[in-house]
């Protein structure tokens, strides 16, 4: 009988009724919370924002702030998801470890405030408990996943500066971050915002790999994906710029590549000093009985050059050109040429592929030169097949980016060369199928 005139008093934000029957018996709060299946007098008072009865209950008892209804909601969930300021700053100093609490949906506090859109509860929760911010409901999905599938871009406002850009950029299970979502339902004022904050990551990719490009090529074409464009193209070239990606692997791999730089030089020296063959040990220059020697050598001289003339003077043209070029590498790593500069990434692309082929085609006469005469036959053929094949895929790729650099040249001059351009565009469309292709099959 006395809980049902408290849950009632609890309606009609009856104080004096609570006074009353708490003065008949005490312990009526202690009961209810232990007894109560459901929803508290507290959790009654605040979904009806009943500010006075909540500050009089957690007077008397401030356990009724940590008890959870059917479905683990706790009075803070409740005064979140209504918007009820000042009835949640009395519960969060009552219970601060409930802005933590999840209930069946997975949500705290601060994420129903954010889905609800309650911007002045949504501050005050992130400032009393920052943590708060970083817990993720069902789906990976963070608050600010959540702030950007509701729509609620003042929420994102509050949210944003006060957060790192870890988990500004942090993807839910299928990979994508909010960025992503934003794309994808093309909120225009959102992207807008989230572009200025600076703290995006504008070339993440989702759990399928694409891009907030890709995503915007996916959805339907209408005025909105001009707009769209126009927002992500400064902050696209800034972040991704065409020079960022060579850079960045130059970074990463140039101990590596002064190490094969290094090696080959190594090679190519001991091939020069020490050709194939050997060199000749001890003078030659008369016959047994004195007499002149047709075709006289001297200690030291490289027996190839005498046995194999033709093969020791292209023997020794490729592997100076080799060792050269391996020279030339190294110096230019340790000389802090601006690499972000498309010419300088060129002039290395050219020398790294002379050296490498210079070193395949001295390894391939290394081969003929000392090879027996039976198997030299069969064996040539198909040491200059490899070698032709070799050189024809490497000029393929070295004129490809050739092409590539002095395109963009034209390009920054305001000259396009409609031939590049159409190639460059079927070059993406067949790119594009591909990896759809790829993914439909996986």
């Amino acid at each position: 009988m006395a809980e049902g005139k408290l849950y009632e008093a609890a309606l009609i934000n009856d104080a004096a009724t609570l006074h009353r029957l708490l003065e008949k018996d005490p312990l009526l709060l202690e009961r209810v919370s232990c007894t109560c299946s459901n929803k508290t007098p507290l959790h009654v008072a605040t979904m009806k924002g009943n500010l006075r009865f909540v500050q009089e209950i957690l007077n008397r008892n401030l356990e009724l702030a940590e008890v959870l209804d059917s479905q683990r909601s706790s009075p803070l969930h409740i005064a979140s998801a209504k918007g009820y300021l000042d009835i949640a700053k009395i519960l969060i100093s009552a219970a601060p470890d409930m802005c933590l609490s999840r209930d069946f949906g997975g949500k705290n506090p601060l994420h129903l405030a954010a889905i609800k859109g309650h911007v002045r509860v949504l501050a005050e929760l992130v400032r009393l408990c920052p943590l708060a911010a970083r817990e993720k409901v069902d789906g990976g999905q963070t608050v600010l996943h959540l702030c950007v599938k509701y729509d609620r871009l003042e929420c994102l406002r509050i949210l944003v500066p006060v957060l790192n850009e870890e988990i500004v950029n942090a993807k839910d299970t299928d990979g994508e971050t909010i960025m992503h979502m934003a794309i994808r339902d093309k909120q225009v004022e959102i992207i807008k915002y989230l572009v200025e904050t600076g703290k995006i990551n504008m070339n993440a990719q989702n759990s399928e790999g694409q891009t907030i490009l890709d995503i915007l090529d996916e959805t339907s074409k209408d005025a909105t994906n001009s707009d769209i464009r126009k927002i992500l193209q400064p902050s696209l070239w800034k972040s991704r710029g065409p020079r960022t990606q060579p850079v960045k692997w130059l970074t990463k791999k140039r101990d590596s590549i002064m190490v094969v730089a290094i090696l080959i030089a190594t090679m190519a020296f001991q091939a020069g000093v020490s050709p194939p063959g050997g060199l000749w040990q001890e003078n030659l220059t008369e016959d047994s009985k004195g007499n002149p020697v047709p075709n006289p050598h001297y200690a030291g001289e490289s027996v190839m050059s005498y046995r194999h003339p033709k093969y020791f003077r292209n023997f020794i043209r490729v592997n100076t050109v080799a060792f050269v070029s391996s020279l030339s590498i190294i110096l230019l790593l340790i000389s802090g040429l601006p690499f972000k500069r498309r010419f300088f990434m060129w002039f290395l692309m050219v020398t790294m592929w002379l050296t490498v082929t210079s070193i395949a085609v001295t390894y391939g006469f290394a081969i003929l030169v000392t090879t027996p005469k039976k198997y030299k036959q069969s064996l040539s053929h198909v040491v200059e097949t490899a070698i032709f094949v070799w050189c024809c895929v490497m000029g393929i790729l070295l004129l490809g980016n050739t092409v590539r650099l002095i395109d963009k040249w034209l390009r920054r001059k305001g000259i396009v060369i409609r031939p590049l351009e159409r190639f460059r565009n079927s070059a993406e469309v067949r790119v594009k199928h591909g990896e759809n292709g790829s993914q439909e099959s996986v």
